[in-house]
C-alpha cells in the first residue's frame, strides 16, 4: 500500500486563524504562507525576511515589484476576524512591511498581538504542507486546504453552516448577503467548491469531498470528509510545478489573464491553454477586462463568451429568423 507523501515542509497555525473571516488573493496567500515556514520560536524580533528568489525557485513564477507592492498593502490593510472563546477579535497581522531595494528580500514585522496564533501552539492547530499549498492557484483552495488539514486525523470536519463558511472566505456583503459575483449556490458550489477541491485533490497529499444538507428546499449545511492520499508524483520540498512564462510577456500579466478566465467561467481546456500559449491572446485577455470594467464592453449576460468570439475561438451566434 502506497504511504502518504511526508516530504513536504510542514508549517501550523491556530485553528482560530484557520477559522477566521479574512481575504486573501492568491499571491498574498502565498506570501503568507511562506512567511509561515520562516517562523522560529526562538527568535526574539519580530522581523522576518523572505527571499523572492526563494519563493519564485519553490513557485516557479517571476514577482515583478509592482505585482508585489500592491499585495504587500493590501496585506497590510487586512484584518482578520476571529472568534476564539468568549471575545471576538479584530486582529492586524503586520506592523510594517519593508522592500529592501536591491537584495530581492521583503521585511515582514509582525504584531504581538498574533503571536499566540502563531507560536507555542500544544493544541487545536492546523498543520500543512507549503509546497502543497504553493501549488494550488485557487485563493479560496488555499483557505480550505488549511481548514481540511485541520481535521485529517478525524476524517472529516465539524458540520459548517453554509452562511458560517461563505462568512470565512468573506463572500457575504456588510449585511450578510451573497456577494454580486456568486450570487447563486451553483455559482457557489462550482466556482468556489468543486474547483477548490479538484486541486486540493490533485496537488495535496488530502483527498476530500463535502456533504450538503437541506433544510427544507434550502441547503444550511456542509462537511468536507479528509482523508490521506499517496500522490502519485511526490512533491520535493524545493520544487514545486512552474508556471510557463511567454517570451515578451510579464508574469503579473500572464497571472492575471489566467485569473480572468477563471471570473469569466471559462474552463474548458483547450481553449484556456489556446489563449494562455498567445502573447497575442494574454494581452487581449487584460484590455478585454480593462474595457469591460470601464464600461467599454458591455456583456452583461456572457461576458466570457463575448471574449472567445473576439479571439476568433468560437463563431458569433447568428440570430434565428421565422
Amino acid at each position: 500500500m502506497n504511504q502518504p507523501l511526508t516530504t513536504d515542509l510542514e508549517i501550523r497555525h491556530s485553528n482560530a486563524l484557520t477559522n477566521a473571516r479574512f481575504e486573501y488573493t492568491e499571491l498574498q496567500l502565498d506570501l503568507f504562507f511562506f512567511m509561515l515556514s520562516k517562523l522560529r520560536k526562538n527568535q526574539d524580533s519580530l522581523v522576518y525576511q523572505l527571499n523572492i528568489k526563494e519563493l519564485s525557485a519553490l513557485t516557479g513564477k517571476k514577482y515583478d515589484f509592482p505585482y508585489l507592492w500592491q499585495a504587500t498593502e493590501g496585506m497590510m490593510s487586512r484584518v482578520f476576524s476571529i472568534t476564539n472563546g468568549k471575545y471576538p477579535e479584530q486582529l492586524s497581522m503586520f506592523q510594517r512591511i519593508k522592500y529592501l531595494t536591491g537584495t530581492g528580500i521583503i521585511e515582514f514585522e509582525l504584531t504581538r498581538h498574533i503571536l499566540p496564533h502563531l507560536f507555542h501552539l500544544k493544541d487545536n492547530f492546523s498543520s500543512f504542507g507549503l509546497s502543497a499549498a504553493l501549488r494550488l492557484t485557487s485563493k479560496y483552495a488555499k483557505r480550505i486546504y488549511p481548514l481540511c488539514s485541520q481535521w485529517k486525523d478525524l476524517g472529516k470536519t465539524k458540520k459548517y453552516s453554509i452562511r458560517e463558511f461563505k462568512s470565512m472566505l468573506n463572500l457575504l456583503n456588510d449585511k450578510g448577503l451573497d456577494k454580486e459575483k456568486l450570487k447563486s449556490f451553483k455559482d457557489f458550489r462550482v466556482n468556489v467548491l468543486d474547483r477548490s477541491i479538484k486541486q486540493i485533490n490533485e496537488h495535496t497529499e488530502l483527498h476530500v469531498d463535502y456533504t450538503l444538507e437541506k433544510v427544507g428546499r434550502t441547503y444550511e449545511y456542509i462537511t468536507f470528509n479528509v482523508k490521506l492520499q499517496a500522490l502519485t508524483t511526490p512533491i520535493p520540498v524545493d520544487i514545486v510545478a512552474t508556471t510557463p512564462t511567454l517570451p515578451g510577456v510579464q508574469q503579473s500579466h500572464y497571472d492575471n489573464a489566467a485569473r480572468i478566465l477563471d471570473e469569466l467561467r471559462i474552463t474548458d481546456v483547450k481553449h484556456r491553454q489556446t489563449i494562455l500559449s498567445s502573447a497575442a491572446h494574454v494581452a487581449d485577455v487584460n484590455r478585454y477586462n480593462h474595457d469591460l470594467k470601464t464600461g467599454k464592453v458591455k456583456a452583461s449576460r456572457n461576458p466570457g463568451g463575448l471574449l472567445l468570439v473576439r479571439l476568433g475561438l468560437v463563431a458569433p451566434k447568428t440570430s434565428k429568423t421565422a
